[in-house]
């Protein structure tokens, strides 16, 4: 049997500061069963039309002014939640907002799944429909949680205690 945490639970054990860690945390945006966070100001766009996932890919940076920025359809940027998190004893998920999919943006193209143990902001993989202005500081998508059932080896991957936004790190595999 799943179990997903309410957000009640979600708040108790941000409080207790072990099993889940969300910095900076605020009460105002726990929802039923998750939490908000929030699209920090710095994107990645890969500069290449093609990439090879064998190698490293050039990015360029993005800063999203005060007055937004805006998506082009077709294009691929990577962004990152303002917010950390860390989780312990439960395995995190990562889904965008409804208002966000109802304006035609993608926060994740495979990556809502979250490993027990991940620390660090989360990258999104963020695509638009149609041309969308988006800023920096929304809300952008929610996080909940699944509780693990059993023993279990912390996420200790290459993406471990990520800051800010990671292009892709799939050439690093063995």
């Amino acid at each position: 049997m799943k179990m997903i945490l309410s957000g009640l639970e979600i708040v108790k054990k941000v409080a207790e500061g072990k099993e889940i860690i969300i910095k900076p945390f605020d009460a105002a945006m726990v929802g039923p069963n998750s939490y908000d966070l929030r699209l920090a100001n710095r994107l990645l766009v890969y500069e290449d039309e093609e990439l090879d996932m064998r190698r490293e890919s050039k990015t360029q940076e993005v800063i999203i002014p005060k007055e937004g920025f805006v998506l082009q359809p077709g294009k691929l940027y990577l962004g990152s939640t303002i917010e950390f998190t860390e989780t312990l004893g439960y395995v995190p998920m990562l889904e965008g907002r409804s208002s966000l999919g109802r304006l035609g943006i993608s926060i994740h193209v495979t990556a809502g799944f979250g490993d027990v143990g991940f620390s660090g902001n989360w990258t999104l993989e963020i695509h638009a429909l149609s041309k969308v202005r988006i800023y920096a500081g929304e809300r952008v998508c929610q996080i909940y949680y699944h509780k693990i059932e059993g023993e279990y080896i912390p996420y200790q991957g290459k993406y471990q205690g990520s800051a800010g936004v990671k292009a892709s790190m799939k050439h690093k595999d063995k």
